[in-house]
């Protein structure tokens, strides 16, 4: 019967066939087995039949400084109360579990290439013996996932394995690491910081230690303790003595008035108006003396060492000062791991979400093969 009878028979028969027959050919082409079929009957066979369960384990933790103080937030840390030092030094951490170093330690403390390569049947997940380090770093990221919140500044840090004790184990190891290195970087800063003030010291003691030798060199070279003081003792002298004959010449006026110059006392009273006469020219003539020699340029010397030995003084007790202050900050735990939730014994498999893995990659491969038979009409219409 041809096409024709068969449309003027029963038409819906004929149109209900041909769509079947379209969409049967649209589900068994070439296209749809290699594209959308092949692959999903794969993945089904390997979660059936060799994906393994994964377990993680959950941890929380974060970096904090003892001696955080509000002025070092600023912006939107200021606000949550998180300081930046501490966040800084948080994401520190987290390279740190990232890093080729906290891999090694972890290999040579639990044997990590062994807990992982154990499992045999999961081909996709499991670790090869032949992998050299970098893939096995790799890996190893791959299967320990760090979360930094940056509203709170605190780190979530989940560890798979192919069951819960090692997943456990493994996290347990890499906070005792990580507390390790947060005290080290504590105690690292602290030590540099000790050993700075400690150098400052030493040359403050020096600087002090020649400051006084030289002013002690000074005094003895000239014999002066004090050029100045002394320069002013003797200004102080001589006016001293003008103040004393001023009032002898007084009391010779006073007694002159009813006694004789032959008298005694009129006698006595000339002799010590004399000699302090005599004396206060002396006096004069060294202050003269000094003032148009050495001595201006010795009190300028003398000045300068003083100051400096004051200088250098000052500068050995601020140094003490902040060795003490280095010392004990050095006693004190300046950074800490702070550990909000320690590594939990999951009691359920997290991964792999069969379900939802199939149904997302039925998903792709059937929009893969809309995209390809797209393609392919598209260059069938242009061919013509």
């Amino acid at each position: 019967m041809s096409k024709t009878s068969k449309l003027i028979k029963s038409p819906k028969r004929f149109f209900a066939d041909a769509y079947y027959k379209r969409i049967g050919a649209w589900f068994l082409g070439k296209e749809f087995v290699a594209i959308v079929a092949a692959p999903f009957v794969l993945a089904i066979f390997y979660y059936l039949f060799f994906a393994a369960e994964r377990y993680v384990s959950e941890s929380i933790i974060s970096v904090k400084q003892a001696n955080d103080a509000p002025s070092s937030t600023s912006g939107l840390a200021a606000i949550v109360g998180i300081s930046s030092n501490s966040k800084e030094d948080t994401l520190y951490l987290r390279e740190y579990i990232h890093s080729l170093d906290m891999l090694k330690l972890l290999e040579q403390k639990i044997d990590l290439r062994n807990i992982y390569s154990s499992q045999k049947r999961d081909f996709v997940y499991r670790l090869y013996d032949f992998m050299l380090q970098e893939s096995f770093l790799e890996y190893y990221q791959s299967r320990v996932s760090i979360v930094f919140d940056d509203m709170s500044g605190l780190l979530k840090v989940d560890v798979e394995a192919f069951d819960a004790d090692s997943a456990q184990r493994v996290a347990d190891e890499i906070l005792k690491q990580s507390e390790l290195f947060v005290n080290e970087l504590s105690h690292t800063m602290s030590k540099k910081q000790l050993e700075f003030a400690e150098i400052e010291l030493k040359k403050a003691e020096s600087r002090l230690s020649n400051a006084k030798n030289a002013l002690l060199t000074f005094q003895n070279q000239y014999g002066i303790f004090n050029p100045i003081e002394q320069a002013q003792s003797q200004a102080n002298l001589a006016l001293e003595f003008e103040s004393i004959l001023s009032k002898k010449e007084a009391e010779l006026a006073a007694l002159s008035s009813y006694l004789q110059n032959s008298a005694p006392q009129i006698l006595t009273l000339k002799s010590e108006i004399a000699a302090l006469k005599q004396q206060i020219t002396k006096e004069q003539k060294r202050v003269a003396a000094r003032s148009q020699g050495s001595t201006n340029l010795l009190a300028s010397q003398y000045q300068t060492l003083s100051v400096e030995a004051e200088f250098s003084q000052e500068l050995y007790r601020l140094a003490l000062g902040a060795v003490e202050q280095a010392r004990i900050e050095s006693t004190k735990q300046i950074k800490y791991l702070s550990v909000i939730q320690r590594p939990s014994k999951p009691e359920t498999a997290k991964y792999p979400r069969k379900i939802y893995n199939l149904i997302t990659m039925l998903a792709v491969l059937f929009l893969l093969y809309g995209i390809t038979k797209l393609i392919k009409a598209t260059i069938e219409d242009h061919k013509y």
